[in-house]
């Protein structure tokens, strides 16, 4: 049988290089793939183009490689939690490509499916649309964007096997699942790494042939984004 194991984040992450463009599963802090991003930070990968739903935040997620200065260009949804963020958009130093949430990832299922457009209607007349083709169907206008153009894929899950078969538990179950069939080269970490058979068919959310490499993750700290506490 085919194992896909490699020891850690900085074995699993080796091939990627300066100017890379890489999906990254997450959804605020949940989700996202911890391990993989210290190991990008510590082997001070430059230039690169980072998909994701969110930016991290100043000290958490891509906000790490943002601090470093490693990010050239983000292609986001959300990103209204990070100072630095914030910072170098403003001062000309980060390219930012921001999309409607809805539309990146239907961007992401298109790039899976081997499909090259969809027709949104999200953004239309709006700047969004800008510089877009557009076409109408029964009355209505829609926005052609295309499918991304990736080299990696770096996804979290709750549970794996060595095959790459992937479980995704609860709010983690977001983009992850999306960009680990799109990426040319997806890397899985995940909180627990068991032998094939053992998970539940019926469970798995990324079948292992999306999975190029699957790694058993370590110190996940499971931030809150936003800490909400009712009065009493």
């Amino acid at each position: 049988m085919l194992n896909k194991v490699v020891n850690n984040a900085a074995e699993a992450i080796q091939n990627i290089q300066d100017g890379s463009v890489i999906m990254l599963g997450g959804f605020g802090l949940c989700g996202i793939p911890e391990n993989c991003i210290s190991a990008l930070v510590e082997k001070g990968i430059k230039n690169l183009t980072c998909i994701s739903n969110n930016a991290g935040v100043d000290d958490f997620g891509i906000g790490l490689l943002l601090k470093t200065k490693q990010v050239k260009k983000m292609i986001s949804s959300y990103v209204g939690e990070n100072a630095e963020f914030e910072r170098q958009l403003l001062s000309g130093e980060l390219e930012v490509e921001l999309i409607p949430q809805g539309t990146l990832a239907t961007r992401c299922l298109a790039t899976g499916y081997g499909m090259p457009a969809i027709f949104t209607p999200a953004g239309v007349g709006t700047e969004v649309a800008i510089g877009k083709e557009t076409r109408e169907f029964d009355g209505k206008t829609y926005l052609l964007e295309h499918a991304f153009q990736s080299n990696f894929a770096i996804v979290k899950a709750w549970k794996g096997d060595t095959q790459g078969n992937l479980i995704f538990r609860a709010t983690s179950r977001n983009f992850n699942p999306l960009m680990a069939m799109a990426g040319k080269f997806t890397i899985a970490e995940v909180e627990e790494l068991v032998e094939p058979g053992t998970l539940d068919p019926d469970m798995i959310h990324t079948p292992g042939i999306y999975v190029n490499c699957i790694f058993q993750g370590k110190n996940y700290e499971k931030r809150i984004e936003q800490t909400t506490i009712t009065k009493r």
